[in-house]
């Protein structure tokens, strides 16, 4: 009967350790994904924010170059201000397609993988 008594004080024991282990694999997991989808987004930003840099320094040369075309300087900032309108106003209508949907299955991708 004693014997009887230690498989079952092993078994517990083993299940115990299991328990322990799939929790710490868990834990482990986890963090891997946090730290792929952080790594991912801070790269983006920086992306982002580089992009902007650039969008911003042709934005103001185009804007100089039309308005030398159209005669006024002040015109054409306000011809390349109105085609950024434009491009906000189509992205804005289509942010779910093009801008949710692929951002939230990166991210989903990420944690699941």
């Amino acid at each position: 009967m004693e014997e009887q008594a230690t498989d079952i004080d092993n078994l517990l024991s083993d299940a115990g350790d299991y328990i322990e282990t799939r929790t710490a694999l868990w834990k482990l997991k986890a963090i891997e994904s946090l730290s792929d989808v952080s790594g991912e987004l801070v790269s983006g930003l920086g992306m982002i924010v580089i992009s902007s840099f650039v969008v911003i320094i042709f934005s103001i040369g185009l804007a100089l170059l039309v308005g030398d075309w159209v005669g006024k300087s002040y015109y054409g900032f306000f011809i390349v201000g109105g085609v950024y309108a434009v491009i906000a106003l189509v992205l804005y209508v289509r942010r779910g397609h093009w801008l949710k949907e692929p951002f939230s299955n990166m991210l989903i991708r990420k944690i699941l993988k």
